[in-house]
């Protein structure tokens, strides 16, 4: 993008830039239809002109009448919602790529302009902290911020902040891959001793998905035990359910307005690529997944305050929801929400794709037994290994394609076994079904460790997360 105007035009959205220009298009319109003076129409013709300019800095993109900014033009915080670059495409819905890799992260950090997570803000995390960084930090699985370091600052400061991730409920049983933003933020949780509140988007499930309201509610308060497993301190944690939360709170509904009058039709749909057919519940609901980014839509938790900074970690698909919010905060009077972006957890086929919960085999489920689990990656992990047993101890695998090692750097804790299994694959000393078997072996006693503490977690304990209240924190 081209250095911005001076007037402050790399401020304003592209869609603000867009009617700016159209509105003095108008105006120039109306000056030579009404005769008016040869001054007053050079002037306006001077500022549409500029006007048009400031867009096409802005966005990149010439002005067309009639044709606003499309989903490529520039939000003032980065890129577009829905990410085409060469082959990887990723949007809040679909993620894909041709790489067997997997989707080119340093590219998506380029395009949603946000920052790499390197070893000076692994090594400030730590020493803010005092506490080791956690696998995912000293790994790269959560490898892109914004203002992470504008957090460490208001902490040293004792200001504190607020966690705040959720989950979209589309069916009862979650996967692994969904554990990853729970296993962090519980880390955060723990390591910074903070408030943190989890949302549970089952109104987005009804408007997407075939489901009825009753059984998306029905799946939040279902994954609501399957992310209370996880060990979330209660005193510290509210667990909500939009279509409980939204009716019962005045303060979270009004900050859902807010957001909403600032944001306009055409903003949403540059962004996140609705159509003309798209229900508007779809159009509306942004705002909704924006709101808990303000601290003052929980009056319960922190008594009106609306100063609080809010870190965010989720998956990379999710910012373009935040670049929005970010986008529209200081118009509203509120600080931007900080965000840890990860990386997605691969479905079992290859990293071409994420894991789905609507197809069993790409994913291993919190529900599957160790029988289950030892078929799936036998049957369907993706190998990065040679054809046959004598190729591959001449030449090696590929642990940068095996599905296989990709789960194990998110599972697998010691450092050092993990870079042994990555060389002995790479050198042929360890073959394919060794490396699955490691695997399985990870994930059996993990998994069924996590089905032990859901079963504790009774439908009193998850009333008692979803009950509006105080929590426990000292800033």
């Amino acid at each position: 993008m081209t250095d911005c105007p001076e007037d402050g035009a790399c401020n304003m959205t592209p869609m603000d830039l867009y009617e700016n220009v159209t509105s003095q298009g108008e105006k120039v319109r109306t000056l030579k239809t009404e005769k008016a003076s040869k001054a007053d129409i050079d002037t306006a013709v001077r500022l549409l002109l500029k006007l048009k300019v400031d867009y096409k800095q802005v966005t990149g993109q010439d002005y067309k009448a009639g044709c606003p900014p499309s989903e490529n033009a520039l939000l003032p915080d980065s890129g577009s919602g829905a990410v085409a670059d060469g082959d990887d495409m990723v949007d809040p819905w679909n993620v894909s790529t041709t790489s067997a890799k997997g989707v080119d992260y340093d590219k998506l950090i380029v395009r949603f302009g946000s920052s790499k997570i390197d070893q000076e803000l692994v090594d400030r995390i730590e020493r803010v902290s005092g506490k080791k960084p956690h696998r995912f930090l000293r790994r790269g699985i959560f490898f892109s911020h914004r203002d992470m370091h504008q957090v460490l600052d208001a902490y040293e400061k004792n200001k504190g902040f607020y966690l705040y991730t959720g989950r979209g409920p589309s069916s009862e049983a979650m996967h692994v891959g969904h554990l990853i933003p729970f296993i962090f933020t519980k880390w955060l949780q723990d390591t910074f001793d903070i408030p943190l509140v989890i949302q549970l988007t089952d109104d987005e499930k009804y408007l997407w998905k075939d489901l009825s309201l009753e059984d998306c509610h029905r799946y939040a308060v279902e994954n609501a035990k399957d992310i209370i497993a996880c060990g979330f301190d209660v005193n510290k944690t509210f667990i909500f359910s939009d279509l409980d939360y939204m009716g019962a709170s005045p303060d979270f509904y009004r900050n859902v307005v807010k957001i909403q009058k600032h944001v306009t039709f055409n903003q949403v749909k540059g962004i996140f690529g609705f159509g003309d057919s798209d229900c508007i519940g779809k159009i509306a609901f942004p705002a909704i997944q924006a709101a808990p980014s303000f601290s003052n839509s929980f009056p319960q938790i922190f008594k009106g305050r609306k100063d609080v900074q809010c870190l965010i970690p989720c998956a990379i698909d999710q910012d373009p929801y935040f670049r929005m919010t970010r986008d529209v905060a200081p118009r509203i009077g509120y600080p931007k929400p900080a965000l840890l972006h990860s990386t997605f957890f691969p479905a079992l086929q290859g990293a071409q794709t994420k894991m789905s919960a609507s197809d069993a085999n790409s994913s291993i489920f919190l529900t599957d037994t160790p029988k289950q689990i030892k078929n799936k990656v036998n049957k369907h992990a993706f190998s990065g290994g040679k054809d046959t047993i004598e190729e591959h101890r001449k030449s090696g695998g590929n642990p940068d394609v095996d599905v296989s090692f990709m789960y194990l750097t998110f599972f697998l804790e010691d450092d050092e076994q993990l870079e042994k299994i990555r060389q002995d694959y790479a050198s042929g000393a360890l073959l394919t079904g060794e490396l699955k078997k490691t695997l399985i072996e990870t994930l059996q006693p993990m998994i069924t460790a996590h089905q032990e503490r859901r079963k504790q977690v009774t439908e009193e304990t998850v009333q008692e997360f979803m009950t509006p209240r105080p929590l426990h924190f000292n800033f």
